[in-house]
């Protein structure tokens, strides 16, 4: 499962494509977290690439959790 800024229900579901910003995180963590359980994933594992665990990578994953995934 994927989810993208610029996925066309992302784009339909919240009117704007590409956001940057640490509200556009959280609004794509819940959404892939949606994705996820609609498909059956519960358990999944983040791999930050590097990035410090902080803004937006933060935001997204505080999101996804509270989506209902498992990190």
């Amino acid at each position: 499962v994927s989810a993208s800024t610029i996925d066309r229900d992302y784009v339909e579901r919240f009117g704007k494509r590409g956001g940057k910003s640490i509200e556009d995180a959280k609004q794509l963590g819940k959404f892939l977290a949606e994705k996820a359980l609609a498909k059956g994933i519960k358990n999944v594992v983040f791999d930050r690439g590097g990035f410090l665990y902080h803004g937006k990578v933060k935001a997204f994953a505080d999101a996804a959790r509270e989506g209902g995934l498992n990190f």
